[in-house]
């Protein structure tokens, strides 16, 4: 028993921590395998780009230096890219940082918090820290049902988050229900939509909706640089908000929140385009390795808009997950999402990708 706990607030005292993919050192100490393919957690499998490792080395011989705490330089290169206005941008700790300033900054215990069944895991442990309500919605078809989400919103409810896509399961929503369930939320609810996907998204189905926070200043948009940028070891993200949520949770930001080293990668990242188009091209290629591999399988999978796939194992998945960790593949069990029969797989190189494949069918062929 942890004697603190007494001490703790009553959310935390019941919180179970978000658990991230297996280490492939980790793996590697307790099996002894020399070599693990690691498909667990929607990072790239490319590798540092080029114009990102002569960024970092050029800003080795300052880290005796505080970051620069406003991260005006990438603030700039956002606002340009993104054609957004600097004010409207908050920088955070990878996007799951501007989830927690946005809960930190508007969400109270007595109010409520809604989101949807299978959606990322990180919104109802930030709900549940700060002692508010979570109204979990059942899913439609794995994804957000936004009618139902709708008819949950009441005077108590404070905050809806969206992931689109959505992760585990990879659905995306139409954009034109999506931009009216924004515009019918009243005035007192905020929305976050996390799109830490969005690069992997077909061009012809995004949702492009950097301009609707200023339509509906409610709205906060999060995205990342650890998925398709390739930047998840320096953990960098940003919000793009009307500029008065933005000064609040600018207010409530820790001023050194991103290091120097992410602020140099993140600028560089942004510029390459080469490696970003790669990126995209190895996703759309491994995706459809992999759901040929299922299909040949006879195995379901949801189709995904993301760098994953969630495929049904037909069976109690976390049997045939521990059988694939013996074959030195790391891939990712979703029983806690309420999926116990799907293991999400993320897209790797073509290699690790038909390593995967062919453990899984001897894993399988094996049942």
């Amino acid at each position: 028993m942890n004697k603190f706990l007494e001490l703790a607030i009553a959310g935390v005292q019941q919180l179970v921590p978000y658990v991230p993919g297996k280490p492939v050192d980790e793996l590697q100490r307790e099996l002894g395998i020399a070599e693990v393919i690691k498909l667990a957690s929607n990072e790239n499998p490319l590798g540092t780009g080029a114009k990102v490792a002569a960024a970092i080395q050029a800003t080795l011989p300052e880290l005796t230096r505080y970051p620069d705490g406003s991260g005006f330089a990438l603030k700039a290169a956002l606002s340009a890219k993104l054609s957004v206005l600097p004010e409207q941008i908050t920088l955070g700790n990878g996007s799951s940082e501007i989830l927690e300033l946005v809960m930190r900054t508007f969400v109270t215990p007595e109010l409520e918090v809604v989101f949807s069944q299978h959606a990322f895991a990180l919104y109802p442990i930030l709900t549940q820290a700060v002692g508010a309500k979570a109204k979990v919605v059942p899913a439609k078809n794995y994804g957000h049902d936004l009618p139902a989400m709708h008819e949950q919103i009441g005077p108590q409810t404070r905050l809806v988050f969206i992931a689109n896509p959505n992760n585990p399961t990879g659905t995306l929503l139409d954009k034109d229900e999506l931009e009216s369930f924004i515009a019918n939320l009243p005035a007192h609810v905020l929305c976050v939509l996390d799109e830490a996907y969005y690069e992997f998204v077909d061009p012809a189905l995004r949702t492009e909706s950097l301009d609707w926070p200023n339509r509906y200043p409610n709205l906060i948009i999060a995205r990342t640089f650890s998925k398709a940028y390739g930047l998840a070891g320096l953990r960098i993200g940003y919000g793009i908000s009307s500029p008065d949520i933005a000064d609040l949770l600018n207010r409530v930001r820790q001023p050194f929140n991103c290091s120097m080293l992410a602020l140099a990668a993140a600028e560089a990242a942004l510029g390459d385009i080469d490696y970003l188009n790669q990126t995209v091209a190895l996703n759309n290629a491994g995706m459809a390795q992999l759901t040929d591999a299922f299909k040949g399988l006879d195995l379901p999978w949801i189709p995904s808009s993301g760098n994953f796939v969630s495929v049904d194992v037909k069976q109690a998945a976390m049997p045939i997950y521990e059988a694939l960790l013996r074959n030195g593949v790391i891939v990712r069990p979703v029983a806690n999402y309420e999926m116990p029969n799907h293991l999400r797989v993320s897209i790797g190189t073509k290699r690790e990708n038909a390593i995967f494949i062919n453990a899984l069918r001897e894993v399988l062929s094996g049942v």
